[in-house]
């Protein structure tokens, strides 16, 4: 396949990224009840309780923001070379997971905090190499 010729591991992390943050994404679009409610429920006992709609959607933003970024990187990558739009989607996919750990964090969900260290792992690694 020509489109892993020129950047194969930076194009497969994006693709990772980008199938992890917009599936997470529609998922909150199209259960976004089921979603708030689940939410609710896991920060109930947090300083965060009250603020669980406007978090939701935060988080939201960022994730589809990010994903349409690499998505778009990926395109750019693999046609021109250009690593700048690939390059924010990342950081900003980075920045997204930070949130989460913080909210599981003081959610005192140590497991949920934990299993983000990949997918952070995974992004600042694709930061390194789109740099």
């Amino acid at each position: 396949m020509t489109i892993f010729n020129n950047h194969p591991a930076e194009i497969l992390i994006l693709l990772f990224l980008i199938v992890t943050f917009l599936q997470s994404g529609f998922d909150k679009i199209t259960d976004w009840k089921g979603n708030l409610n689940f939410i609710k429920g896991h920060f109930k006992n947090s300083p965060l309780k009250n603020m669980v709609p406007l978090l939701l959607g935060t988080i939201l933003f960022l994730e589809i923001t990010a994903g349409v970024l690499m998505l778009v990187g990926v395109y750019q990558l693999a046609t021109s070379g250009v690593k700048e739009i690939a390059l924010l989607g990342v950081e900003l996919s980075a920045i997204t997971l930070v949130f989460l750990l913080i909210g599981q964090r003081l959610a005192k969900d140590y497991a949920g905090a934990m299993t983000l260290a990949v997918y952070f792992i995974i992004s600042i690694f694709g930061v390194f190499l789109l740099q």
